[in-house]
């Protein structure tokens, strides 16, 4: 379910009062916890952290590159974690297991119907581990080792 919000505000206040308390909590834990250099703002429906395009402007599709996304969706809560994959993915999937919790995860996006099911401590870990730079690093690797592939 994209939003048509176009502030973070708007977008909270559209949600049901359950949604909302679920996803400002999550919001409140990302930017408390959030490396300095990234930017909130609404991108894709969603609330996205991203490295702002005046700082970064070479992205394939000409906007922001995005670290985090926050949607309420359908039938869940989406946390998309753009910094957890390769390596990172298993570490983030022990982690995250070794609570007990039980993690409901694509390729990035880890859905929660429930704050109670998020491990909060592996959350704010997650969200500081990456900042900008190396964000923007691990952008750039990915797109020279997309091209020798295609070439």
């Amino acid at each position: 379910m994209q939003s048509d919000a176009t502030t973070v505000e708007a977008y909270l206040d559209a949600l049901p009062d359950d949604r909302r308390v679920a996803v400002a909590a999550v919001r409140d834990l990302i930017v408390a916890n959030l490396p300095t250099g990234y930017e909130e703002i609404m991108q894709y429906g969603m609330i996205s952290y991203v490295v702002p395009i005046d700082r970064y402007p070479e992205t394939y599709n000409d906007q922001p590159l995005a670290y985090i996304g926050l949607a309420s969706q359908k039938r869940h809560m989406a946390l998309y974690l753009n910094g957890v994959d390769g390596d990172q993915d298993a570490s983030f999937r022990s982690r995250f297991e070794a609570t007990g919790k039980k993690l409901d995860m694509g390729k990035s996006c880890v859905r929660f119907t429930k704050l109670d099911k998020l491990p909060l401590d592996v959350i704010a870990d997650e969200v500081a581990r990456v900042t900008p730079e190396e964000l923007i690093a691990h952008y750039e690797d990915t797109r020279r080792s997309a091209a020798r592939r295609t070439s």
